[in-house]
């Protein structure tokens, strides 16, 4: 029996082939394209995402990603983002002191991490809420994060709707979301397709619900 069939929404965002063996690892049937029906179609959506916030939604926007993001989240189609990926499905982006609009998803702005050290880069552990699906089998496992920016804790606190649907963590003691879980839209900051078996595992998680 082969498993569900998921697109890897490919924009220009970078080397996305790590995410495509991933999935692959954990069941699936991927194909890597910006096909607007066949990532309408698919049982899953993977949004990929390396670089500058700005940048990513410039890809996003040239192959009509958002617009298929929206689609699927208003039919209740499944879609997991990764990294900018997650970033992007929030109202907008600072770098550099530049502002570019997000997907607007969720209420929130990704901006510059308030530490020392940066990139925040390496493994750390998240908090996830109480009965999290996604984290079923790895609450307490580390998840692997490159990172300066984030949806920094004061960004988004006074957005009721948010609670119990964010995983939280911290670097240098600066608060970021980690990860959210909305009903079929699952994103993360950090790279599950390069975090071992707790990453397969979330993966796993995901595909178990489409």
């Amino acid at each position: 029996m082969s498993g569900p069939r998921v697109v890897i929404l490919d924009y220009g965002s970078g080397n996305v082939r790590s995410a495509v063996r991933a999935v692959a690892r954990a069941g699936a049937e991927v194909e890597l394209t910006a096909d607007r029906e066949a990532a309408l179609r698919a049982d899953g959506l993977v949004v990929p995402g390396v670089g500058a916030f700005a940048a990513c939604m410039d890809g996003l926007t040239s192959v009509g990603g958002d617009d298929i993001i929206a689609e699927r989240i208003a039919a209740g189609r499944p879609v997991l983002a990764i990294c900018v990926g997650h970033q992007v499905l929030f109202t907008d982006g600072i770098e550099h002191g530049e502002q570019a609009k997000g997907c607007g998803v969720w209420p929130g702005t990704v901006e510059r991490l308030q530490a020392v050290r940066l990139p925040h880069m390496g493994w750390n552990v998240v908090q996830p809420p109480p009965d999290s699906a996604a984290f079923a089998g790895v609450e307490r496992q580390r998840f692997y994060f490159v990172h300066s920016y984030g949806v920094r804790a004061d960004s988004i606190r006074l957005h009721p709707e948010l609670a119990g649907k964010i995983t939280w963590a911290d670097h240098e003691g600066d608060r970021f979301v980690a990860a959210v879980e909305d009903g079929p839209v699952w994103s993360t900051q950090f790279h599950p397709e390069k975090s071992g078996d707790a990453g397969r595992q979330l993966i796993t998680n995901w595909l178990g619900r489409l």
